[in-house]
């Protein structure tokens, strides 16, 4: 009797954790933001921006540095009052160039995150009715578990989704 009861309690059980694990899948986000249309445009967008910036600001600073030594090789040209008016002079120039130069950088992260942000937005309801239709009760970030089936991964099949869905994220 005890052992037709253990035998009920384990196929049960065994009936129960089939169940949840079909019910249960993953999805590399990591993917999904890297490889989508969208977000393929945005991160080309803003490496182009980032390296366009960087030049900019790479010639600016050169211009910078080449005033400096203009600056030293006049010293002995000029009185110390002028000498000094354009030491500071120069310091502010720097001071505004280090705070543009800040000011772009943070711009451009503010846009990745932006455009994170839209993206993972417009993901939402895309999950959200891949799991009503496919009866699916869960999908976790696949970076968080160890090692999975990859027949529960449904990355590819929501990039597919995405990419219909989301032609492109808005960076301003």
């Amino acid at each position: 009797r005890s052992l037709k009861l253990f035998l009920l309690v384990f196929v049960l059980s065994n009936i129960n954790n089939y169940a949840l694990s079909n019910q249960i899948y993953l999805i590399d986000m990591k993917k999904l933001l890297n490889e989508s249309k969208a977000g393929k445009k945005a991160q080309e967008t803003l490496k182009k921006k980032l390296n366009d910036g960087n030049k900019k600001y790479e010639k600016q600073g050169l211009a910078l540095k080449k005033e400096e030594k203009d600056l030293i090789a006049k010293k002995k040209l000029v009185s110390p009052e002028e000498y000094k008016k354009s030491i500071n002079d120069l310091r502010k120039k720097n001071i505004e160039y280090q705070k543009n130069r800040q000011k772009a950088a943070n711009d451009i992260f503010r846009q990745k995150e932006k455009a994170r942000a839209e993206l993972y937005k417009a993901l939402n309801p895309i999950l959200q009715k891949y799991m009503s239709e496919n009866n699916i009760k869960m999908i976790i970030k696949k970076n968080s578990i160890v090692v999975a089936n990859t027949e529960i991964d449904l990355t590819d099949k929501i990039l597919k989704v995405l990419d219909q869905e989301l032609k492109s994220i808005n960076l301003n």
